[in-house]
C-alpha cells in the first residue's frame, strides 16, 4: 500500500515536471511567446532543471535538446526511486536490472509524450465547444492546430462538426497500444 502511494504520488511529480518539459520543447518549437499564463508556468516548473541542462547540450535547430533531456532524466529519477524502493522491501531491484533503466525512461517519456498530447487535444476541444475567447483558448488552439492539420486534410466535417480531435485521439490510443507491444518486445 505504500509503494502505491508513492508511486502515484511520483508519477504525478514526473509527469508535472516532465510534461512542463515537453510543453516547453513543443512550444519553443512552435514558436509560441511565453509571455502568456502557460508559458510562465512551464517556466517556473521546468526552469530549474533545463537552464542548467542548457549550458552542456544547446539547441540542435529548434529542438531544445536541454528540454527533451530534461524530460527524460525526470522519467529516469521516478524510476530509480521506485526501483530502489522496490529493492529495499523485497530484494527486486538488484545486478543487471538496473542496466535497463535508461531504456524504461525512454518508454515511460513516449507515454508521457502521447498523455501530453492526449490532454493537449481533450482541452483543445472542450475549449473549442464552450467557444472561450481568452488568451489561453488562443493559446491552445495555435497548440493544437499542428497535431490536426494532417488529419483536416484527409477528414471532412460532418454536419458542422470536426471530428479530427477525435480521430487523433483514436490515433494516440492506438500509438499508446503499439508503444507497450513494443516495450514488451524490446525488453521481453
Amino acid at each position: 500500500m505504500l509503494f502505491q502511494i508513492l508511486s502515484l504520488l511520483l508519477d504525478v511529480a514526473a509527469s508535472l515536471v516532465g510534461g512542463a518539459c515537453l510543453l516547453r520543447l513543443y512550444m519553443q518549437w512552435q514558436r509560441v511567446p511565453f509571455g502568456n499564463p502557460l508559458g510562465r508556468f512551464v517556466f517556473a516548473v521546468s526552469n530549474w532543471l533545463v537552464l542548467p541542462l542548457r549550458r552542456l547540450l544547446p539547441a540542435m535547430g529548434r529542438l531544445d535538446t536541454a528540454s527533451l533531456v530534461a524530460a527524460w532524466a525526470v522519467e529516469l529519477v521516478q524510476l530509480a526511486v521506485l526501483w530502489s524502493v522496490s529493492g529495499a522491501l523485497g530484494g527486486l531491484a538488484t545486478g543487471p536490472a538496473w542496466a535497463l533503466l535508461p531504456v524504461l525512461a525512454v518508454f515511460g517519456l513516449a507515454r508521457l509524450v502521447l498523455s501530453c498530447m492526449t490532454a493537449l487535444v481533450l482541452l483543445g476541444a472542450i475549449l473549442s465547444w464552450v467557444r472561450a475567447d481568452s488568451d489561453m483558448a488562443d493559446l491552445v488552439e495555435r497548440l493544437c492546430v499542428p497535431l490536426l492539420a494532417p488529419l483536416r486534410r484527409l477528414i471532412p466535417r460532418v454536419g458542422g462538426l470536426d471530428l479530427t480531435p477525435l480521430a487523433l485521439l483514436v490515433l494516440l490510443q492506438i500509438a499508446g497500444i503499439v508503444l507497450s507491444g513494443l516495450q514488451v518486445a524490446v525488453l521481453g
